[in-house]
């Protein structure tokens, strides 16, 4: 005994809807050849309806259209490509005196031409449908997109009710907006199953955006020949004749339909819904209607697909802002797991859910409502088998994990965000059960029988409302939420990346800094104890007495100590200008005794200690002797840097005793005549002329560099090697008002490779004055143009303190700089670290 087929969904979707080989009888059609030469086919009533006799597959095109009309209609279709859009022509004359308007296309090899009796002006439509787009474009929000199109548009084409219908995640439709006649029952919230509209029905839609049915009754007209030569049927995918399935007809009278026209919504290239327009009569549109009723819903796409963009541009610009501030806060910490904790509900605000719970190194903490305590190994298990390193999530958690059951009613749904590579460390969202009533347009899970069309299912013939009532299911995620849960999971990855990386390369740098600093203490102690033995044993004159012996050597270890502390503060020398200061200082009884010039060259470490000890020799003398020793003598030091790039000093004093040179060279004079050309390499000459002593000193290039006046906004000289000058100033605090994360990282990282380990990130103008408040930096580095305004007000504010800073910016122009900032310095962007540390070299 053999039993009946089973009839199931399937067979809807295997029905060939787009070979029906027939037409609907509101028009006809003949399909030629590719250059629309030759009839091979037509439709059954095209001699009727175009008033001509004889035989007509195998003529020529123009034997039946007229030269003029077949020549206008294959320059329409020269304009159109196969797949896409038909050309239309208005209002066509035919050689029997009839006007028709046209429709063409080529698909497949076949030049496919429709006719429908012209349908008066065309211009009607087209400006009504301008005018409603006006009205449209002006609408923000979804709500009143939707009401207000199905109205315009039931006033546009006149059907007895329009509907927005819109497809959800699992093919089912709700509609979601309604214009109807007074009397009709309302639909608005029905769902209806995804079995409505088959699969293949769907690809239809993406290719024709106006499907019309002029009569749900209507007595389909066939092709003739049915076949080609090669047997292959006329493929009718975008012609607007094509005859409908007898079951979407007798789908349509089941609910009392006549007539109806649906316009394809297609957002992003798939299909988001139809507008479903019935008529209880029969009802033909012109083309002319149809082409505006095209247009309308086109813009409708496109609005829809604006509005969901700007609300999606929304939201991820509150999350950047919310996550960026959780991972500045990250950045600076070698402690994730108490950041991250501390924050979780900071995390539950960047996507909608009831509850929040986070598993990080092996420590769980929750916020809000969460499963039992007992429930959470088995749901981090089962994160672990889903989630494959990417954000995941279930809207009904019962049917993938069974357990979830006994928890249903507080929790019904779960997103899984992976917070490392490792699979143990996740954060998990919770959402609540949602009790919903669906009320669906018939019983979506009744069976249906075999219907009179054969092997398919004959559509449900009562559409009275059932209603269904769902348990154990939340809000469903959509795409959106997972897009930002992709996001918050790509963020921390890559921030416990960089502080695992940052960990082990402090660790690194502290062992060679470490190293590197017992070498140095050690080389140095050496340096300076052996320097002062050589300074006490030295010998003494006759003459001098224990008082002056002392005198002399606390000064020369003085110099020495001004040296050395100079060094340490900047880690490798010193500006001459400042060293000259220190020495001289003591000396300055009147503002015309001392004139010192030059520019601002920077001595390394060991010729600043050079320097020290010989200038110190210099003064102590002009003070004793010289220029110093009597009231209106004169010192004037100046120096140039010449074309090898060497410094060239020069000592001259003059208005002071009568000058001679000395009867033998004390500890001071080879100081002055020898330190220089032994210990640097360089050139030291002095003369005892009788109006004052004049001394000449050369420092070779390598032991200097130039820097740029501070007022520059140039960063500075090439040569400089600015990296190393910071790093045993440990005490220096600087601020970064940067707007971009990213950037304010790297610039942090520039700064602590420079051992500049005190630094305070804002990335706006309100966080940079309330960090001000607590605070005064040392220096700061501000980008000048915020993402929603400039760092003015906290320029200001720095110059109110009297601390230095620079301004940062990637524009190619200072625009942005008030006339009363022009003079601070400007860095440009993308930043280097030899420029930015340069740079707060001059600042400091």
């Amino acid at each position: 005994m053999t039993s009946e087929p089973q009839v199931n969904l399937t067979n809807c979707d295997r029905e060939p809807i787009q070979i029906p080989g027939s037409i609907q009888p509101h028009g006809c059609l003949l399909a030629c050849d590719a250059s629309a030469s030759t009839v091979l086919r037509h439709s059954a009533n095209l001699a009727q309806m175009l008033g001509i006799s004889g035989p007509i597959n195998g003529r020529k095109l123009h034997a039946i259209l007229g030269d003029e009309l077949a020549h206008e209609v294959r320059n329409s279709l020269a304009r159109t490509r196969e797949g896409g859009r038909p050309a239309q022509t208005f209002a066509a004359m035919l050689p029997s005196g009839q006007t028709v308007d046209i429709c063409a296309h080529v698909y497949k090899g076949n030049a496919i031409i429709e006719f429908e009796p012209a349908g008066g002006s065309i211009a009607e439509p087209i400006e009504l449908a301008r005018t409603l787009i006006a009205q449209l474009r002006e609408i923000d929000q979804t709500g009143k997109l939707f009401r207000d199109a199905a109205r315009f548009l039931r006033a546009l084409l006149g059907y007895d009710r329009v509907m927005i219908y819109q497809l959800g995640a699992d093919g089912a439709g709700k509609v979601v907006a309604e214009a109807k006649r007074s009397d009709l029952e309302s639909f608005l919230g029905q769902y209806f199953p995804a079995s409505d509209i088959p699969q293949q029905a769907r690809a239809l839609y993406l290719r024709n955006l106006i499907r019309v049915i002029a009569d749900s009754q209507f007595q389909t007209v066939a092709i003739e020949p049915l076949l080609d030569l090669s047997g292959e049927p006329l493929d009718l995918s975008y012609a607007h004749l094509r005859s409908v399935s007898p079951i979407h007809c007798e789908y349509l009278s089941n609910m009392g339909v006549g007539a109806s026209m649906s316009i394809s919504v297609i957002v992003n290239g798939a299909l988001w819904g139809l507008i479903a327009c019935h008529h209880y009569s029969p009802r033909t549109l012109s083309m002319g209607q149809r082409l505006a009723a095209e247009m309308f819903g086109e813009f409708f796409s496109l609005h829809i697909e604006t509005l969901r963009t700007r609300h999606n541009l929304e939201a991820a610009v509150n999350v950047h802002h919310a996550l960026e501030a959780l991972l500045r806060d990250a950045n600076h910490t070698t402690d994730l797991e108490t950041v991250f904790h501390a924050r979780l509900d900071a995390f539950k605000s960047l996507i909608p859910c009831d509850g929040i719970g986070m598993s990080f190194n092996g420590r769980w903490s929750s916020s809000g409502l969460t499963p039992p305590r007992t429930a959470v190994p088995d749901l981090l298990r089962l994160a672990e088998s889903v989630s494959e390193g990417k954000t995941w999530a279930s809207h009904w958690l019962s049917t993938v994990h069974p357990a979830a059951v006994t928890y249903a009613t507080d929790v019904s749904g779960m997103l899984v965000i992976p917070m490392s590579l490792q699979p143990r460390d996740y954060l998990l969202l919770f959402r609540k059960e949602v009790v919903t009533t669906l009320d669906w347009a018939g019983d979506p899970n009744k069976t249906y029988a075999s219907g009179a069309h054969g092997d398919r299912l004959t559509p449900r013939k009562s559409f009275a409302i059932w209603k269904e009532t769902v348990h154990q299911q939340c809000v469903p995620w959509d795409e959106q939420d997972r897009q930002f849960g992709e996001a918050i999971r790509s963020a921390i990855v890559e921030v416990a990346l960089h502080n695992s990386e940052l960990l082990a390369n402090e660790r690194s740098k502290a062992e060679v800094r470490q190293r590197i600093l017992n070498e140095e203490l050690n080389h140095r102690v050496k340096n300076i104890l052996s320097l002062i033995g050589a300074l006490v044993s030295h010998p003494t004159t006759e003459q001098q007495t224990l008082k002056d012996y002392v005198k002399t050597l606390r000064g020369r270890i003085h110099a020495l100590s001004l040296a050395h502390d100079q060094v340490v503060r900047g880690d490798g020398g010193g500006r001459l200008s400042a060293l000259l200061d220190a020495e001289l200082s003591p000396y300055r009884t009147s503002a015309e005794a001392i004139e010192v010039s030059g520019p601002n060259v920077i001595l390394d470490a060991r010729a600043y200690s050079v320097m020290a000890l010989v200038l110190h020799e210099l003064a102590t003398n002009a003070a004793k002797y010289g220029a110093l020793s009597r009231a209106g003598g004169k010192l004037n030091v100046s120096w140039v840097v010449d074309a090898g790039s060497a410094c060239e000093i020069t000592w001259r004093e003059s208005g002071g005793p009568a000058v001679l040179p000395p009867s033998r060279s004390g500890f001071g004079t080879v100081l002055i005549d020898r330190s220089i050309p032994f210990d640097l390499g360089g050139v030291s000459h002095v003369e005892y002329l009788p109006e004052g002593l004049v001394g000449n000193f050369r420092i070779p290039a390598k032991h200097l560099s130039v820097a740029e006046s501070l007022e520059s906004t140039a960063a500075t000289d090439a040569a400089m090697a600015p990296g190393a000058d910071f790093a045993a100033r440990a005490d220096v605090c600087v601020l970064i008002l940067e707007d971009q994360l990213v950037i304010a990282v790297g610039l942090e990282q520039i700064l602590n490779d420079a051992q500049i380990n005190d630094v305070i990130t804002a990335g706006s103008e309100d966080e940079a004055l309330r960090l001000l408040s607590g605070r005064t930096p040392d220096a700061a580095i501000l980008d000048i143009n915020l993402g929603t305004g400039t760092s003015v007000s906290v320029a200001d504010e720095l110059v109110r303190r009297s601390v230095p800073f620079l301004f940062a910016t990637g524009y190619g122009d200072g625009a942005s700089i008030p006339e009363h900032l022009k003079h601070i310095p400007v860095v440009r962007k993308p930043y280097d670290a030899h420029t930015i540390l340069a740079s707060l070299q001059h600042l400091l």
